[in-house]
């Protein structure tokens, strides 16, 4: 049996189980690439305010009927596109993988719309 034995507050030892011993890793897990990333792309609340914004100007340039008639796909290119664009205006501008996405996003769309869908 693989248990560790972590002693209580009261001086009594708890067996810690497995679902325990993995949200503990995953809890670490989370806060490296939390920072991994927070140094890449930079503060997640400027990023998300930059990103708002971009999303907030597409909308209203394109008013409420023309937003709505975008297919599904359309919609959520531009969403992630200018998710992207948030990233690269707050982190990291020459991380060659935002540009790279940003033309993915794009190019799933312009080839659905000449018939082919990945």
């Amino acid at each position: 049996m693989n248990r560790e034995i972590k002693p209580q507050t009261n001086g009594d030892f708890k067996v810690a189980s497995p679902i325990e011993r993995a949200l503990a890793v995953a809890a670490t897990d989370i806060t490296a690439t939390l920072t991994e990333r927070g140094s890449r792309y930079g503060k997640f609340i400027s990023h998300a305010s930059a990103s708002q914004a971009l999303k907030k100007m597409i909308r209203a340039h394109m008013g409420g009927d023309k937003w709505d008639r975008l297919a599904d796909d359309q919609r959520e290119a531009l969403d992630m596109i200018a998710h992207k664009i948030g990233r690269i205006v707050n982190g990291d501008p020459n991380y060659a993988d935002s540009w790279v996405d940003i033309a993915g996003y794009a190019k799933l769309v312009a080839d659905r719309l000449e018939g082919i869908e990945r």
